[in-house]
């Protein structure tokens, strides 16, 4: 999901007006409001789509302390550290054509001010880390993806326990 669409004229004037502070604040109100809208779309699976929670109602506390069931994790962060992963969400949700989403070819999202990620809802969902990742799990994940090893590296750099010049 998406806030961003749009938004890059507005923003480009306002940098070429030399008003920095407003191309700032934009970019930040567009990305709260896409994270907003995803944190709405996970009550709205936990009350009614999915259910599961029907009764469910947290004050702002409660939400910030994630006191409810369920985790939705996102490509690229701690949990699933993989930017390419997107590929795999972008087209199973054809996001291109639903949502005028783009990726780009380092896993970016476009527009900018955007949203990804997985929703689990089984009550002992939680998050995690991805601690640092050997060799041999590395060369598995590259297997089973179909890809090449310097690829699976490529996307794993951050938690690599080894040096893959080495």
């Amino acid at each position: 999901m998406t806030a961003g669409i749009g938004i890059e004229a507005h923003v480009a004037a306002f940098e070429a007006a030399h008003d920095d502070y407003s191309a700032i604040l934009l970019k930040a109100l567009a990305d709260r409001l896409a994270e907003a809208f995803a944190e709405r779309l996970h009550q709205r699976v936990r009350r009614e789509f999915w259910g599961y929670a029907p009764d469910e109602h947290l004050d702002c506390q409660a939400l910030i302390d994630e006191r409810y069931r369920g985790i939705r994790p996102a490509p690229g962060y701690p949990a699933c550290p993989d930017h390419s992963e997107k590929r795999v969400i972008f087209d199973l949700l054809q996001a291109e054509e639903n949502a005028g989403m783009q990726l780009t070819e380092s896993f970016a999202m476009f527009p900018a001010a955007a949203v990804s990620g997985l929703y689990f809802g089984h009550p002992d969902s939680q998050y995690f880390v991805v601690g640092r990742v050997t060799k041999e799990q590395v060369e598995d994940y590259a297997h089973r993806r179909g890809q090449a090893l310097r690829e699976a590296e490529r996307w794993l750099a951050p938690v690599l326990d080894y040096d893959p010049e080495e």
